[in-house]
């Protein structure tokens, strides 16, 4: 995404609790050192991980809150909904905040065709666009801030639950001796088909089993945070059970 943004001309830096060494071979104007990110600093975008490193992002470690000239926020990791909407009222009034959150996984990301889901006051928006057109081709505006959230966390259960699925179909193709690149052309034009089956093969993590630090593990959370946003009264089983099932995820062998 920062890769993009400095494509598109904008002067643009990122900041990574890693060191610079890590990104070698790669101009990405990343650095470790958040006195010098901070710097000049007025749209921060935050894509990190969880709640946990959004608090340390914004208010404990590196406390970019608090920047001199920071006057707008945009959220794009998938967070609870409830806490993204109980950030206004911890935020300076004078910082608008944006809820940002995309899709498309690293692949999109890499070819700057991310599909975002946003939030906000509509100037607030107009004025964030040229940074999502330099790194998404999808736009949906769902409503003020918050409602881009709440949309996320409702596509990312349709993806988790895509995911599960998808494996255990093609571990059952496995048993039953069918080939794995057949039965997924097959699902492509068929009616099971989604996005990832379709993309299996260009998606980074499709083979993936569980790991804290990874998009599987990333999946359980989105599920969680779903969960936190769930209707009262609603039926939660379902749910569960995708979330259940992620988490079982074996590493699948590469058909090459």
């Amino acid at each position: 995404m920062l890769a993009a943004l400095r494509r598109a001309g904008f002067p643009a830096k990122g900041f990574d609790i890693r060191p610079p060494s890590d990104f070698a071979g790669k101009d990405h104007g990343i650095t470790d050192d958040i006195a010098v990110f901070s710097q000049g600093l007025k749209t921060l975008i935050s894509v990190v991980r969880d709640i946990a490193q959004t608090e340390q992002v914004l208010f404990t470690d590196q406390k970019l809150i608090h920047a001199k000239h920071l006057d707008c926020v945009i959220l794009c990791s998938t967070l609870s909904p409830r806490y993204v909407r109980a950030l206004r009222a911890r935020v300076p009034d004078h910082i608008a905040l944006i809820d940002a959150p995309m899709s498309g996984a690293q692949v999109a990301a890499e070819e700057a065709r991310l599909s975002f889901m946003l939030g906000g006051a509509p100037a607030d928006l107009d004025a964030a666009q040229p940074l999502f057109d330099a790194m998404g081709s999808h736009f949906h505006r769902m409503g003020p801030y918050g409602s881009g959230m709440q949309a996320k966390v409702l596509n990312n259960l349709l993806a988790a639950a895509n995911t599960a699925m998808t494996r255990l179909v093609l571990d059952w193709g496995d048993a039953a001796g069918l080939d794995e690149a057949a039965l997924l052309a097959l699902i492509h034009t068929s009616s099971g088909q989604n996005w990832f089956a379709s993309n299996f093969d260009q998606i980074e993590f499709s083979r993936d089993g569980l790991s804290e630090d990874n998009t599987i593990g990333i999946l359980v959370k989105d599920v969680e945070s779903a969960l936190d946003a769930a209707p009262q009264g609603a039926d939660t089983t379902l749910p569960r059970s995708v979330q259940t099932a992620i988490r079982s995820l074996r590493p699948r062998p590469s058909s090459v």
